[in-house]
């Protein structure tokens, strides 16, 4: 959604911040907000001028004509405004058709003017530039400003001036006034472009002989620019319509949906309602919105809202457990219905999708069936036959009535199952192609041969180098009719992996003899190439990280497929058209700044380029070639036959819905000839009219299919072109969004263009136009696929389509990573792991959420437990876990691990190889003897050896006992870090008999020389053992199998970790030189021989 309504608060913040000083603006920054909770008293401190001048108060909620409802009090003083805040403060009045509740008021300063002094002026964007509206006589009873007032076109990239204004526009204003009039109508055009806005109008504005007064203003601003504007705009509150509330869950949805790059969109019509949706696509849900008005249900319509761009299933679990959390709050006599509907995805996993859908059912599966919930489920795509399934299995093993369907069953029917209006089939009929047809039979690795007749307009003499014929589209450049053939190449700008491969395997089903992507456009990376399935044989596409390297090497390309991001897709398009040789631009992201989208179709109109999009999945033309993720993966293209051509040709603004229509044509006719989806935003780079234009000129496009939607005025055209005779080819035409006329309040739908600002944009009124016109139109979305049956049906018995004989359709390998996520194929794994899972939407230790590891407060220690011991240890455990790496973090500069950290470090080795260095001196002699003193220490003591016994042997045996004996502390100068950490262990453990052990030992070797004490290694080792056998947490077993695979030894290998890179940042802080040893601390000795 971009253009959206600011609050005339908002709007008039950034006028009086940023409009141009010569604009002459009183009144700056002078206004109050009211609500329920103001304390009046701080208002006035806040405000002083709120006692000392007349003040003027209203409603600012998105209320149009205020002053003739009487919801302005003029000429008031504060007591006086609060008196005429007391009927009206959080009361419930109507407007028009929709009710609410009076919550905002703002106070500004009362101007006195004269009636002459009143003005009107509106700045609104349309397709070709913006135009600026000017009437002499503002106020109240302005009337029909269209009618009345001086209109100018500022043209996109062009500027405004004050001469141009007078001349234009204040033909009627007074002389005197004309000055200070061109001035702020110039400074207000630059505020409106600068800060993104799409509609400003101000009504009245009072001029006087001290400047320019904004009194009532209304505003829109293009949402999507807030990655432009965020250091202006600030964090900008958008309010809802008036009479619907905005709740929390719409808030905590919008906040999912700008975290994502998914699509995620949540409106709240009637939380009482028992009708709930949860619709997949932005042009699919308004479908299912009309449907359900259509039948009946628009008073019991709950909500309106899409998930769509791929969620994942996380996302989609956060998205389904809002819907059921809401439709569970209060019950409904008749009971509810859930509708989780969806047109045919074209890159989204279903199954994943629903996976998240069926844990949200299965976590609110009490409160489902306590409010009597029954869930109807229409959907197709990839993976849809798993997505059903484990939709179905949740509805028998949770005992709450589901109804599964897919693309078998037409997209809507569900809606009339849901409202009683059509019987609920026993068993639904199954979908005939599967992911096992995709999967190549024959043992053949060619590429398949075409075997059904293409149609005359696609014979040998029309597959061009260039296009035989050109439409008119009133732009300096004629553009192409043709746009793709079976030769069409394309360059794809950005890393889309999965798209291009969808591509290459399109083509192969089609008998291409080559790919179609040429080369691909990725600046983050440098030139190289990606290997890609070309059929069974793999093969190699270039990738260039500079564009014009890219068409240097290509000459024969003339598409470019952008999935370049909605912050560089303006640059990346503009850059693009410089080279000639492109034809075509696909722009596939969503959410496009409006100004940006207008640039790019001036420069596309000036070169003669077609623009496919933004905000769009491409197009498709069946046989020849497609974009991106058009038509789905292979699955969805065999089953709507578009490895061939057919006779239909549509255009579409939804992506979602063009796939839908794919369905539809391909099961009531012989197909689709060529579709495009033109983009869901209010200016699509290219219009209806652009391309039923060109399958009017097309031979083999013998009946054309439109899926309109509200919003724009678009279709007008088309009623024009059949009316004209430009169009005589059947036309089946339909416009979605007829409920929006139902609703009492505005609902933006999920296409930035979707929705109406005058009654001729509203879908009714274009579909009656279209019927007038003589397209046909069906009485509703759920008969278009018969009206378009009919249609084909006359044009077969009139000769004019004469269908091919079918053949079997081709096949092509399936990915190997999809057919193992379809489960058709397993392999044993390469690695295991038990310890750490980061493939979900949360990080998990040894089954325990991230969340939980910080809520829980278990500190490293238990963070170590978790993924060294796959355990939740004691908090004791942990401490000691700490301690012990705090008391072996460091033990000096001369050690050998320091040492060697510390030549490295000045050798100028970076900190891995420094670290490394060190860590490689740990072993038996240094540092690595706490597993060795754990064995050694529990073997004796398991075996019943006493301390003297095991001193003896071990000295007979010519070993030493490891972690007894230290270099410089003695029994007499004790080391602090043992004594800390045998208290502690004293003290904390359930049981330390190891330890005890240990210590007798000490004290038979330190009797013999005072320094063989128990060092910390060998405290550590022992502790530890202690610690695994008692703590609870581990057999004994376990127990002995973590000191036998040299668990013990991490403890000093990370301690001593810290300390490494505490040399190596002190050796690079005090910058100190290369080390070499000096000589006199070398003994330079000749061999024996020689000595000798």
């Amino acid at each position: 959604m971009s253009a959206k309504a600011i609050s005339e608060q908002t709007g008039k913040e950034f006028l009086y911040k940023y409009i141009s000083p010569a604009a002459a603006v009183q009144n700056r920054f002078r206004y109050a907000s009211v609500t329920a909770e103001t304390d009046f008293d701080r208002l006035a401190q806040e405000h002083p001028w709120l006692l000392t001048e007349k003040l003027v108060v209203k409603p600012d909620q998105l209320i149009k004509r205020r002053g003739k409802l009487g919801l302005v009090g003029v000429n008031l003083d504060l007591n006086g405004v609060k008196e005429w805040l007391k009927p009206r403060l959080m009361k419930e009045t109507m407007v028009g058709k929709a009710k609410g509740i009076l919550k905002n008021f703002l106070i500004e300063p009362f101007v006195p003017h004269k009636q002459t002094e009143e003005f009107y002026v509106c700045i609104y964007a349309t397709r070709e530039g913006d135009y600026v509206l000017f009437h002499h006589e503002g106020g109240v009873d302005v009337g029909d400003v269209d009618a009345k007032a001086q209109k100018l076109l500022i043209g996109v990239d062009e500027k405004i001036s004050e001469d141009q204004v007078k001349k234009e526009l204040l033909t009627k204003a007074p002389n005197d006034k004309k000055a200070v009039l061109a001035s702020f109508i110039v400074g207000l055009f630059n505020l409106y472009e600068d800060l993104f806005f799409t509609y400003l109008e101000i009504n009245p504005l009072v001029v006087t002989k001290d400047g320019a007064f904004v009194l009532d203003m209304a505003a829109k601003i293009d949402a999507t620019a807030d990655y432009i504007c965020k250091s202006k705009w600030g964090d900008v509150e958008f309010p809802p319509p008036f009479g619907r509330e905005a709740y929390p869950e719409e808030a905590y949805i919008a906040d999912l949906d700008a975290k994502s790059g998914a699509s995620l969109k949540l409106t709240l019509l009637n939380p009482r309602g028992r009708i709930w949706t949860m619709v997949a696509g932005g042009g699919a849900s308004v479908v299912y919105s009309d449907t359900i008005c259509d039948l009946g249900g628009v008073d019991e319509l709950a909500n309106y809202g899409e998930y769509s761009g791929a969620p994942s299933e996380q996302q989609t679990y956060d998205y389904a457990k809002t819907i059921l959390s809401l439709m569970t709050r209060e019950k409904h006599p008749d009971g509810k219905v859930l509708i989780i509907g969806g047109s045919i995805a074209n890159f989204t996993n279903v199954a994943a999708t629903f996976k998240g859908i069926v844990r949200a059912i299965r976590d609110y599966q009490e409160p489902l069936k306590e409010h009597e919930v029954t869930i109807f489920v229409r959907r197709g795509g990839p993976n849809y036959q798993e997505g059903l399934r484990v939709m179905g299995e949740v509805g028998k093993t949770t005992g709450i009535p589901i109804h599964v369907f897919g693309t078998e069953t037409h997209m809507t029917a569900i809606v009339g199952m849901a409202l009683g209006h059509r019987p609920i089939p026993n068993q639904p009929p199954v979908a005939a192609h599967t992911a096992n047809f995709l999967l190549n039979s024959s043992s053949s690795a060619s590429t398949p041969t075409s075997r059904r007749k293409a149609p005359l307009s696609e014979n040998k003499s029309r597959v061009e180098g260039s296009p035989t014929k050109k439409v008119k589209t009133g732009a300096s450049v004629a553009k192409a009719t043709t746009l793709f053939s079976k030769h069409t190449k394309a360059l794809v700008w950005g890393m889309q992996t999965r798209a291009v491969q969808g591509m290459l395997d399109f083509d192969y089903v089609c008998s291409r003899e080559e790919p179609s992507v040429s080369a691909m456009i990725y600046p983050f990376t440098g030139d190289h190439k990606q290997k890609f399935y070309w059929g069974h044989k793999e093969i190699l596409i270039p990738v260039y990280k500079n564009m014009g390297d890219a068409m240097k090497k290509h000459p024969d390309v003339d598409v470019l497929i952008n999935f370049a991001s909605l912050r560089s897709a303006f640059e990346s398009t503009l850059e693009t058209m410089q080279y000639p040789q492109i034809h075509t631009i696909a722009i596939i992201a969503e959410g496009i700044p409006e100004a940006h989208t207008r640039k790019i179709i001036k420069a596309a109109d000036e070169k003669g380029v077609t623009i496919i999009g933004p905000a769009t999945v491409g197009g498709i033309k069946p046989g020849c070639f497609k974009i991106g993720n058009t038509g789905g993966m292979l699955d969805n293209i065999l089953a709507s036959k578009l490895y061939r051509p057919g006779s239909v040709a549509y255009v579409s603004r939804s992506g979602g819905m063009s796939n839908e229509l794919n369905n539809i044509i391909s099961r009531t006719t012989d197909g689709v000839f060529e579709g495009v989806a033109i983009g869901g935003d209010r200016y699509p780079g290219s219009v209806f009219t652009d391309h039923v234009l060109r399958y009017q000129d097309t031979p083999g496009v013998k009946m054309i299919v439109v899926l309109g939607e509200i919003g724009g005025t678009e279709e007008y055209k088309i009623c024009q072109a059949i009316k004209q005779g430009r169009i005589t080819k059947p036309v089946v035409c339909w416009c979605i969004g007829t409920c929006a006329t139902m609703f009492t309040s505005e609902v933006q739908f999920g296409h930035a263009g979707a929705c109406a600002n005058q009654a001729a944009e509203t879908a009714v009124a274009k579909n009656n136009a279209l019927k007038e016109a003589g397209a046909y139109v069906p009485k509703s979305f759920d008969e278009l696929g018969e009206v378009i049956r009919s249609v084909y049906d006359d044009l077969v018995a009139k000769g004019v389509i004469q269908p091919a004989e079918e053949v079997p359709a081709p096949t092509v390998p399936m990915d190997y990573s999809w057919a193992r996520e379809l489960g058709l194929i397993r392999k044993p794994a390469s690695f295991m792991t038990s310890i750490c899972d980061e493939r979900g939407q949360e990080l998990i230790y040894a089954g325990m959420p991230i969340t939980e590891v910080f809520k829980s407060e278990i500190g490293l220690g238990g963070t170590l437990g978790l993924l060294w011991f796959q355990r939740r240890l004691p908090r004791y455990a942990c401490q000691f876990i700490e301690m012990c790496l705090m008391v072996t973090a460091d033990h000096g500069p001369a050690v050998s691990g320091a040492h060697n950290t510390i030549v490295c470090a000045r050798a100028g080795k970076d900190l891995i190889s420094s670290l490394t260095s060190g860590l490689l001196t740990i072993g038996d002699r240094f540092g690595g003897a706490l597993d060795a003193a754990a064995k050694q220490f529990s073997k004796a003591f398991d075996s019943g050896m006493l301390p003297m016994e095991f001193v003896n042997k071990m000295k007979k045996d010519g070993k030493l006992i490891m972690g007894i004996g230290h270099r410089v502390k003695s029994i007499n100068n004790p080391d602090m870090r043992v004594q800390i950490l045998k208290d502690f262990v004293k003290q904390y453990f359930p049981s330390s008999q190891l330890l005890d052990y240990a210590l007798e030992v000490e004290k038979i070797t330190t009797s013999k020389k005072p320094n063989l004490i128990l060092n910390v290694d060998g405290l550590i080792g022992v502790a530890f053992v202690d610690l695994l056998r008692t703590c609870g947490g581990f057999t004994r077993d376990e127990a002995d199998e973590f000191v036998e695979i040299g668990a013990l030894n991490g403890i000093f290998v990370l301690g001593r970790s810290m300390g490494f890179i505490g040399h190596y940042l002190d050796q690079k802080r005090l910058k100190q030189g290369l080390y070499r040893h000096p000589w006199d601390d070398i003994s330079y000795v000749l061999p024996e021989h020689m000595s000798m």
